[in-house]
């Protein structure tokens, strides 16, 4: 795929106006084009630290989790909502978000979900019940959903093709990779330093920071003319919500329940709507054209399934060290540097390796990396020490997703046609929440099952980690069998 991106030698940071370099401007007799500009590691820092805190988000809350039962008084599977809540809205509003940002431009709707995003967390830090906490995480994932398809969008815009943007993908993926990780490290810290409240009010410096970043150094990109799909964004945030809400209740009221029955219909339902709508809209928030076909939907559904196996370690991790292994917060941070190192050293080698063995090896061998970890952690019992049970699973887990996450977002954005880039991109973070949101769904209801019929902490744990081993198994799969290196899209 070949994009020509925005190039910008000034903007007028109280107006989202785009200023022409020279060397975009029309030549006049013997004019020659100017080399290309350096890159702008100042804008693309900002953006990617905008990434950072949304991909964080949906970590640091984990390790609170214990003592935001405790405080708020939630349930052993309504707890999960504190997670779920925030990926749901994030998935399912992203994909319209996208289109937003086409019609009032990318930077401007970054701004207004960031500044939401803020605000929200203000609110979760402040709540005293569940509902007050819930609604919180819900405003940040509408803040989230805004913000986050603009982070690709205008980072695409301010760099040129070749080494230039690779460099600049390298550090945005680098974002992506260690946000988890670093969201369970930072909760620890402010959990036991200053109580879980903090985990919501960290998010306030650090937002008002990127504020102040992308005024003044990230040009806004060009708009263009869109339809607003907010049917299909409906209909899609509908039917995972009911689908996660049904599945979350089948572990406390049953498969036959009809709360149960009666929210799986409600999916159902409106995920038929959603390709209804879809079919016949002009602009879809989902445009069904990128899986009408496998070699572009593999990647899209492996991206979904990636998230969802990550998203069951990183929860039952915090509820294992600190439940079964009665680590403090601060302790089960630190206990996940092994994968953060790991990640960290894989996600700086990944380059070559691609270069030199292309996406699909590199990403597969990730994929084997991750489920290899999961498996080896869904062996741990109640007698397992940290060295023994946990440290090797973190270090292969990491090394797995450090492999896995550039690959695959790679492979997702080349492929996308031109004038697709951005539903490409709401689509990629898109599948990444929703996926996280129904894996996390899934373990937490074997788990549940697990727990009720006397399994003990440790014994649930590994029966819903067991579960998750399906996920990064059909990932891989699905991407060495139909993704296609980035050298052969055209």
């Amino acid at each position: 795929m070949s994009t020509r991106p925005l190039q910008s030698s000034g903007h007028d940071p109280g107006h989202d106006r785009v200023i022409p370099p020279p060397h975009q401007r029309p030549a006049t007799g013997g004019d020659h084009p100017t080399a290309a500009p350096r890159l702008r590691y100042p804008a693309v820092i900002v953006l990617c630290l905008t990434q950072l805190i949304l991909v964080i988000d949906n970590s640091v809350v984990n390790v609170a989790l214990p003592q935001i039962r405790h405080a708020l008084g939630f349930s052993a599977t309504g707890l999960s909502w504190v997670v779920t809540s925030y990926a749901l809205v994030f998935g399912g509003l992203v994909l319209l978000s996208g289109k937003v940002g086409s019609i009032v431009g990318p930077r401007r709707t970054l701004l207004i979900g960031v500044s939401i995003f803020t605000a929200a967390s203000a609110l979760g830090g402040a709540a005293t019940t569940p509902a007050m906490l819930i609604a919180a995480r819900v405003l940040q994932g509408l803040g989230a959903a805004l913000a986050a398809p603009g982070t690709l969008v205008l980072l695409m815009s301010i760099t040129r093709p070749g080494p230039q943007r690779a460099r600049a993908m390298s550090v945005f993926v680098l974002a992506i990779g260690l946000g988890a990780a670093l969201g369970l490290v930072l909760g620890g810290v402010l959990t036991t330093s200053l109580g879980w409240e903090w985990v919501m009010f960290v998010n306030i410096p650090v937002g008002l920071v990127v504020l102040v970043g992308v005024r003044l150094l990230v040009p806004e990109a060009p708009r263009a003319p869109a339809r607003l799909d907010v049917g299909g964004a409906v209909a899609s945030t509908a039917g995972m919500t009911a689908l996660v809400y049904g599945l979350v209740n089948v572990a406390s009221h049953g498969w036959a329940d009809p709360v149960v029955l009666g929210s799986f219909a409600v999916s159902i339902a409106g995920l038929l709507a959603l390709v209804l709508i879809e079919r016949r809209h002009a602009a879809p928030v989902v445009p069904l054209g990128f899986f009408t076909r496998m070699r572009s939907a593999a990647p899209l559904l492996a991206m979904m399934l990636i998230p969802a196996g990550q998203a069951g370690f990183l929860y039952f991790a915090a509820l294992f060290t600190q439940n079964a292994l009665g680590f403090t917060p601060l302790q089960t941070g630190l206990s996940v540097l092994p994968f953060t190192a790991a990640l960290l050293v894989t996600n700086l080698l990944t380059s070559r390796l691609v270069t030199r063995h292309g996406e699909r090896i590199t990403g597969s061998l990730g994929m084997l990396g991750l489920l290899a970890g999961l498996w080896w952690m869904s062996r741990i019992d109640a007698a397992d020490t940290f060295a023994g049970g946990l440290l090797g699973p973190f270090v292969l887990l990491g090394l797995g997703a450090g492999l896995t996450v550039a690959p695959l977002t790679a492979v997702i954005m080349h492929q996308a046609p031109p004038a697709q880039v951005g539903a490409a991109s709401s689509l990629n973070q898109g599948m990444q929440q929703l996926g996280g949101a129904l894996g996390l769904a899934v373990l937490t209801t074997v788990y549940g099952s697990a727990a009720g019929g006397g399994a003990g902490e440790a014994g649930a744990i590994a029966t819903a980690l067991t579960a998750g081993v399906a996920f990064p198994l059909l990932a891989l799969t699905l991407f060495a069998t139909w993704a296609r290196p980035t050298t052969d899209i055209k």
